[in-house]
């Protein structure tokens, strides 16, 4: 028979491991949803962590986004760990509504039971902040969710990531992250005109809608985005916001601050050995390059020579790890041109991290250079040194002058 005192340090053993589990499944939820980059979406600028607000752009209109806090009336107070596995799972609020997928659920639903309850489990210990939903701006057809069991149908595979066995665990981590909780092709995809992404070939990128930057193909191979980029590339950019190859600016840069640098140096090196692996691409097309396109390039040459060989160099190599390189960038051969022309005009500003909190920033030249002289110069970075990229002209410019999404 056990002594009553026994008994009691049972008791309080129970309770301590009891304790100690709830807080390591804090822990992990906390991660989770970070790495998740959950806040980006859920917080409003000067907002209550997770308290929703922040409007999410769409091509179809703005859909604000729900408060994620326990609050009973406004947030997950009154949803289960069930009612949040099914919004990522399958894409459905807890009165099994269709969420739209500006919630990216159709990444999501790669996410573990396991791995929902901890994301839970943490939501559910944050204060509840009361904030009400505020109503989308969808236009119409787009507002009706009867139209989504057609979408859904057409464009959702529901299912949790399933292990490749033939691959190693370190493999198979990295594909879960990418995607699941990374939800990596949300942006580095192009659309259909239903709002869909493109998953063949996977992570190919393309235009992000209405912020109006390009997210790059993310192949290692021949042709890929990021052809010549090694595994320690991939992981220093995720983790400090910049690597030998580039830094990161736009959007990734929000990325990089909210959610990747808080990476584990394991789960780093899992992403960058999933990517390492993405097939070799066909080559891309590149559009038409300008009759003038060699007049042009003499032309930015001269402004680059004014404006940017101090920091970037006349080679184009940068210096160290104040400057980043532009030969060989992939911001600056992508496809469209696009984010070359939103660096110069609005300039470039590279996430502060653990590792780089006081990062080096390109100004902006949008007054400093006419239409003409913001053509030439990118012109010239996507020809020069080993840059083959096509063109742009002042049109170009002109129509992301003022485009929204800044940096």
């Amino acid at each position: 028979m056990k002594t009553a005192l026994q008994i009691a340090a049972l008791l309080v053993a129970l309770t301590t491991f009891g304790s100690a589990l709830a807080r390591d499944a804090l822990t992990e939820g906390q991660y989770l949803t970070t790495i998740g980059d959950c806040a980006s979406c859920h917080t409003a600028r000067n907002g209550k962590p997770m308290a929703g607000g922040r409007v999410v752009p769409t091509p179809f209109g703005a859909i604000p986004s729900p408060n994620l806090t326990p609050d009973r009336e406004t947030g997950l107070g009154e949803w289960s760990a069930d009612d949040f596995y099914q919004a990522l799972h399958s894409g459905k609020a807890h009165d099994g509504t269709s969420l739209y997928p500006a919630f990216p659920f159709t990444s999501y639903t790669r996410v573990t039971r396991a791995d929902s309850d901890a994301m839970f489990a943490y939501l559910k210990s944050l204060p509840a902040v009361r904030n009400p939903d505020t109503p989308n701006t969808l236009r119409w057809p787009y507002r009706m969710r009867s139209l989504m069991a057609t979408w859904r149908l057409m464009y959702f595979d529901e299912g949790e990531y399933p292990s490749d066995p033939k691959q190693s665990a370190r493999w198979n981590r990295g594909a879960y992250l990418v995607q699941g909780l990374g939800h990596c092709n949300e942006c580095h995809a192009s659309r259909n005109s239903f709002g869909a992404m493109v998953t063949d070939p996977y992570l190919a990128g393309g235009l992000i809608p209405v912020q109006n930057w390009y997210a790059p193909d993310l192949s290692m191979g021949p042709e890929g985005g990021l052809a010549g980029w090694s595994e320690a590339d991939v992981v220093a950019l995720l983790k400090t916001g910049r690597s030998s190859k580039g830094s990161a600016l736009g959007p990734m840069a929000e990325v990089v601050l909210k959610s990747t640098q808080h990476l584990t140096d394991d789960d780093l090196a899992a992403i960058a050995t999933y990517l390492k692996t993405l097939p070799p691409r066909a080559p891309v097309r590149q559009r038409g390059n300008a009759v003038d396109a060699a007049q042009v390039a003499q032309a930015g040459q001269k402004v680059y020579a004014q404006h940017c060989a101090d920091c970037h160099g006349a080679d184009g190599r940068g210096k160290g790890d104040a400057y980043p390189p532009l030969d060989g960038n992939v911001s600056v051969t992508e496809p469209s041109g696009i984010n070359a022309i939103r660096v110069v005009l609005s300039g470039g500003f590279a996430p502060a991290t653990a590792s780089h909190p006081r990062p080096y920033s390109m100004p902006p030249f949008a007054q400093v250079l006419t239409d003409d002289d913001a053509a030439a110069v990118v012109t010239y970075i996507r020809h020069a040194w080993s840059n083959r990229a096509s063109s742009v002209s002042p049109n170009d410019v002109r129509a992301y002058r003022s485009t929204p999404g800044g940096i």
